[in-house]
């Protein structure tokens, strides 16, 4: 299931999805807590010791989270010295499989201070998508998993049977990468055979992760052919489609891959100036749009083989978190999108003639971003819509996204509301400004 190629790299910007909204997008989304895999400990040890040593180890990393996140002097001895330490019980709770720990840290964070919860998930996220290899003096090299996520248009949907059959298309999309200038030469990669469906990508825990890494790696560091269980574990397959022969279906999925380069490698290397880094950035972006024309005919063949037409549309490369959430959010908004859809054809109105209030919302002790859609300032909703936001992300980019995904109704009429009331209007409404 492993193809060597070129990777995308670790790049930072997203790409906006053409072509968003679509009558039918699969199966309804929700955002889901990932599964649990908790190591059990070789001591026989009573449930209240074992909840007591987890306990401490959860408090434990949510301590050191709050200081990293508190010292405002990242060049004091102090601040590495803690910064060493969450990265080394993080990879230690990594390697004894502890998820629960993880998660838990990371939701206790959340209740006790917003900017510890960020750092300590960016830390966990970029400890288990990462590993550093050492094969002897001056062998050593970092491992990283990435991610592409597409939505893929076809009449019938895709079917599991035909996932990625074509053999040479394969091999010339993992060639394609090289051509593109998308990773540097000095570095080595393995793609997988596979397109991931969300459920699948869900599924891969911090500790799972980090196993597939650490896997990829041996099998392309070692001679010998290695075994791949954690890999094999991530592919038990697509859910049963849902979809008529005659629907048009807009899926989501992945394309996963690992890239092992050499430490310091200046193709790696973004500009410390500010300026420099946009134009490093910008640059990048740009070769990866001209990569994704040459790949779309390649991902069609390796997901439809009955001769259907199948549409792809990337979204931008990531590590392997920033990826899943990318694609996750992107699904959400699509979603949003066709529910407001099928509402102003309910309603028999067009989007020049409704008006939208969106913001920020609870929703069954989640955070969601609304969307009412109004005839007029003075009446009530005739439609709302939500999506899941997460209180670490950007509200004021969230909700630039959703007010431009609403352009593609034609709705141009655009306030904000701070928060909505409990019959659902919303409150503090002020106009758009873009």
């Amino acid at each position: 299931m492993l193809q060597n190629s070129m990777s995308i790299g670790p790049p930072r910007h997203a790409v906006i999805l053409h072509n968003r909204v679509s009558r039918q997008i699969g199966r309804p989304f929700a955002l889901k807590a990932a599964e649990i895999m908790s190591k059990k400990p070789a001591l026989k040890m009573s449930s209240a010791s074992i909840d007591d040593k987890q306990d401490l180890l959860t408090q434990q990393l949510c301590d050191l989270a709050l200081e990293v996140a508190e010292q405002e002097d990242e060049e004091d001895q102090g601040f590495a010295g803690k910064r060493l330490e969450l990265t080394r019980l993080i990879r230690k709770n990594l390697h004894a499989r502890e998820d629960d720990i993880l998660y838990e840290a990371i939701e206790r964070a959340r209740d006790t201070e917003l900017a510890a919860c960020e750092l300590l998930k960016l830390n966990i996220e970029e400890a288990a998508e990462t590993a550093i290899i050492r094969r002897g003096p001056g062998q050593t090299w970092e491992a990283h998993a990435f991610a592409i996520p597409l939505f893929a248009r076809t009449t019938g949907g895709l079917i599991a049977e035909q996932d990625f059959q074509d053999q040479p298309a394969f091999e010339l999309l993992t060639a394609s990468l090289k051509q593109a200038k998308l990773e540097s030469t000095k570095a080595r990669v393995v793609l997988i055979n596979h397109a991931y469906h969300l459920d699948e990508i869900d599924s891969i825990t911090y500790s799972h992760l980090n196993e597939m890494v650490r896997e990829s790696a041996a099998a392309m560091t070692d001679k010998k052919v290695t075994a791949t269980p954690a890999i094999e574990k991530s592919l038990f397959g697509w859910p049963v489609s849902d979809f008529a022969a005659d629907d048009t279906a807009l899926e989501l999925r992945f394309l996963l891959g690992f890239v092992l380069e050499t430490p310091g490698d200046p193709f790696y290397e973004v500009p410390k100036d500010e300026a420099a880094a946009d134009d490093w950035f910008a640059a990048r972006a740009q070769r990866f749009q001209a990569w994704s024309v040459d790949a779309a005919p390649l991902v069609q063949r390796c997901l439809v083989t009955d001769g259907r037409a199948c549409e792809i549309s990337f979204l931008y490369q990531d590590m392997f978190h920033g990826a899943k959430a990318g694609g996750m959010a992107e699904l959400a908004l699509l979603q949003m999108l066709a529910q407001l859809d099928a509402s102003l054809q309910e309603a028999g109105i067009t989007g020049a003639n409704a008006s939208a209030v969106v913001g920020p919302a609870e929703k069954d002790g989640n955070s969601v971003l609304r969307v009412n859609l109004h005839t007029d300032a003075a009446t009530a909703a005739f439609a709302s819509a939500e999506k899941p936001f997460d209180m670490l992300g950007d509200l004021e980019m969230e909700i630039d996204d959703v007010c431009d995904a609403l352009g593609t109704l034609g709705i141009a009429t655009l306030s904000i509301a701070a928060k909505f009331d409990a019959d659902g209007a919303g409150l503090y409404v002020k106009r758009y400004a873009a």
